[in-house]
């Protein structure tokens, strides 16, 4: 077995992938949840309820292992389709549509249908990258090359044309005298029902549908699929947003199955039984390393496994494990790529960089300018990430993702000789993005702002809309020091007062004042709030109404207590009570 395991070369993430359930690592509910869900559907020959699982989690926690696990646990065959296929709702439908709806096969290739246990597990791997509508980026079609130029170009004469159909026979449809007779499109002739002429037209259909690569209508597709399929349905997400904004089905009529990272502690016994197996030289020190960069994500850390296992244990270990930083990794790849104009084919920026161009794109665009002095190659190195661009903005639109390599290639090599930097110059130290920095630091601002709203429009009784158009401006000119028309003193008591009453915070402080939540003008603000003593608030008391004296001659009757009210009916009292509920809400 060990010598199997040696001479096999396959990576060890698909050497060690589990062939039951038992052999998932972490996830224990996971795990008991599909279980659950496969019986449902081994107790009789109808379908149960809930017929998809959609298996929920991070890349390399075990979703896609887990479904396969289960199948050879129960003997079912598997038709998967992932990422890498075409997943629109007419490949959907023709490649697990027809499979839902039929049998299974053994493992020795004998079918068995659905009454004798015969079952096919359809999976479905990373479907929250599909799209929903199937007119969502449509591309053009081709037109259809008409049906005479097809046959002119197959047969030249239409004397081989009558031939190769049997045109002019007995018992035949007349042959075409010359190509201007032949029909620009199939028609209802009688020369269509030959055989011939049926596989000739079959193949000019063929030759005018163009292939459609994308995945618009897949998530339609799916919806429908759950409910109708007569086969168990796995669904691998990394992120089931899509799906469940999509339709209320992958909501409420799915059986939800949530994968975790795997704990340390599992993770790294895992770990030190394929290093065993395997005869590997792995430190305890890059071991813990390992273990705690993956995060929990199994397949990642014997990625690393794999790529530390050849080095000498030590330090050297150590350092190819401390440069899995994205922002350091990407700041090195730009500084590189751009220093010298050099060509780099897709495969090669993979190998260096475990980014997608999407992130590669705004390092680029940040450095692009500052990698050279003159002004147009400056303008040629724009123009061409304008034009990668382009092309990322057209894979997300189409989802024709093989565009990322054209434009991971049009980033790097592209760029870097329309800079055309000189031999011998600097090298280019590449800087952070500047515009994501602002964007953090929007976001900050958002919040505080919106915090700040909040309270105000509680103090005025007012809305944060009403708050933000009629009232903020004004607190940020009383907070303005030294404002005109207005009095020193009267504006230092309303911030104080402001302080107190709205319960600032440094942060929301700093922000009215247009100064850093640690700055002086803070803290003297935050202290003078703090040291005023708060002024009691007494009510003024009602003045006393005069007691009116009866007129002379007259009797002053004493007060008579009032009547007991009749009690309301229950109507009534009963609207009463709704009014009161209604004015409290």
């Amino acid at each position: 077995m060990a010598a199997a395991k040696l001479s096999d070369r396959r990576p060890l993430t698909e050497r060690y992938r589990p062939d039951r359930l038992s052999g998932v690592v972490g996830n224990a509910r996971a795990v008991d949840a599909l279980r659950r869900w496969a019986d449902g559907w081994e107790v009789g020959a109808a379908p149960p309820r809930l017929r998809a699982a959609l298996l929920e989690g991070a890349p390399g926690l075990g979703k896609t292992s887990a479904a396969w696990a289960l199948a050879r646990e129960r003997g079912w065959s598997v038709v998967e389709m992932n990422a890498s296929e075409a997943r629109n709702k007419g490949a959907i439908e023709a490649v697990a549509g027809r499979a839902s709806l039929s049998g299974g096969f053994t493992d020795d290739g004998q079918f068995r249908r659905v009454r004798e246990g015969g079952r096919t597990l359809i999976l479905l791997d990373e479907a929250d990258c599909l799209s929903g509508r199937a007119v969502e980026g449509a591309a053009k079609k081709t037109p259809k090359r008409p049906l005479r130029d097809f046959l002119q170009t197959r047969y030249g004469t239409t004397a081989a044309l009558a031939a190769a159909w049997g045109l002019g026979a007995a018992g035949a449809p007349p042959a075409f005298e010359s190509w201007n007779e032949v029909p620009l499109t199939g028609g209802r002739g009688a020369w269509t029902r030959l055989a011939p002429a049926k596989r000739d037209l079959a193949d000019w259909e063929d030759a005018g549908s163009s292939s459609d690569l994308s995945d618009r209508g897949g998530l339609g597709a799916i919806a429908a699929l759950v409910r109708t399929t007569r086969q168990p349905v796995a669904i691998t997400v990394n992120d089931p947003a899509p799906l469940t904004r999509y339709s209320p089905l992958f909501r409420t009529g799915v059986v939800r199955v949530r994968f975790t990272p795997v704990p340390a502690v599992e993770l790294r016994r895992r770990l030190e039984e394929i290093i065993a197996a395997e005869h590997l030289a792995v430190g305890a020190e890059t071991l813990d390393a390992i273990v705690g960069r993956s995060g929990g994500d199994l397949r990642a850390a014997l990625t690393d496994v794999e790529a530390v296992a050849p080095l000498p244990t030590g330090a050297l270990q150590l350092s190819v494990l401390s440069g899995r930083d994205r922002s350091t990794e990407l700041e090195q790849f730009v500084s590189q790529a751009l220093s010298a104009p050099r060509w780099r084919r897709s495969v090669e920026i993979r190998n260096e960089i475990d980014a997608p161009p999407d992130d590669l794109l705004p390092w680029v665009e940040e450095n692009a300018p500052h990698a050279t002095r003159d002004p147009i190659r400056r303008l040629d190195a724009l123009e061409t990430v304008a034009r990668a661009e382009r092309l990322l903005a057209l894979a997300r639109r189409s989802r024709h993702f093989g565009l990322w390599s054209y434009a991971s290639e049009i980033l790097t090599g592209g760029v870097s000789i329309a800079l055309d930097r000189p031999r011998g110059s600097m090298p280019l130290h590449a800087r952070f993005p500047s515009f994501l920095g602002q964007m953090g630091q929007m976001r900050v601002s958002r919040a505080l702002r919106q915090g700040l709203l909040r309270k105000l429009g509680r103090a005025v009784h007012s809305s944060r809309r009403r708050a933000n158009s009629e009232y903020l401006a004004l607190y940020f000119l009383m907070f303005e020091p030294g404002t005109p028309n207005f009095d020193k003193d009267s504006g230092a008591r309303f911030r104080r007062l402001t302080i107190r009453e709205l319960a600032l915070t440094p942060e929301e402080l700093g922000y009215l004042l247009g100064s850093p939540p640690d700055g002086p003008e803070v803290a003297r603000e935050w202290s003078a709030a703090e040291a005023e003593p708060e002024e009691p608030t007494v009510a003024p008391e009602k003045p006393k109404r005069a007691k009116k004296s009866a007129p002379k001659g007259e009797v002053e009757v004493p007060p008579q207590p009032a009547a007991p009210k009749a009690p309301e009916p229950e109507a009534a009292s009963k609207r009463k009570r709704s009014q009161k509920k209604l004015a409290e809400f």
